[in-house]
């Protein structure tokens, strides 16, 4: 990273979305777009970890506009979603082998700073644990499944952290159909059904997240067993 990049903002937005660009070129300039507004706003990113796709260019977008990036990263998927620096995908593939946990990679200019993990379930709780608040990009299974896994634990109290959808050019429609439908048939209350919000700009994204109302409706659980 520069000497510019802030290693200390004052939120950290975890970004969920596709390794692949996709077929439209507005997903990966509206997550460029995404990346930069955040370094802006001295808000950093916790992704993924890829170089790939739009989310490299979520990234790219942060750190190269001297913005805090953490890419979190499972040593099965560097070959797949880590295509950058030679050098730096070296040092990754070295630590493989001997690495215990997470092992942090030293930082790119491009990508920030990486942690190398041994699976996915850590690869999401560190994200989690970092993040602020969550935004989903277009993106296929894996995205969806993230995306999921947070509005879930939302609805069991686990946590209490804003979630938005970044709906660029309608990806998301027939996702947030389904949910209607799921309020409509019964299985998602209407209340529950506010836990995601919807953006289709990115100024909507940051609006979405510093206006976020926690909605009534949700379970009651305790997790606590201190």
């Amino acid at each position: 990273m520069t000497s510019s990049t802030n290693l200390n903002p004052e939120k950290t937005i975890c970004v969920f979305c596709g390794s692949s660009f996709g077929n439209k070129t507005s997903y990966a300039t509206q997550a460029t777009e995404l990346g930069a507004q955040l370094a802006s706003k001295n808000w950093g990113l916790v992704y993924g970890g890829g170089s790939t796709g739009i989310m490299g260019a979520v990234a790219r977008g942060c750190a190269t506009n001297g913005g805090y990036v953490h890419g979190i990263i499972p040593e099965a998927l560097i070959s797949r979603e880590r295509t950058d620096e030679k050098a730096l995908n070296s040092k990754l593939k070295e630590s493989i082998d001997n690495h215990d946990g997470s092992t942090p990679i030293p930082d790119s200019k491009e990508y920030g700073k990486t942690t190398l993990v041994k699976d996915m379930h850590t690869r999401k709780r560190l994200m989690g644990e970092e993040a602020d608040a969550f935004v989903a990009l277009p993106g296929g299974y894996g995205t969806l499944e993230e995306l999921m896994e947070v509005v879930t634990w939302f609805q069991l109290n686990i946590h209490n952290k804003p979630i938005v959808i970044f709906n660029i050019d309608g990806f998301y429609d027939n996702f947030l159909k389904f949910i209607e439908d799921s309020i409509s048939n019964e299985f998602v209350s209407v209340k529950n059904g506010e836990i995601i919000k919807v953006a289709t700009t990115v100024d909507e994204v940051f609006a979405a997240i510093e206006d976020y109302k926690i909605p009534e409706g949700r379970f009651n659980l305790k997790w606590d067993s201190t």
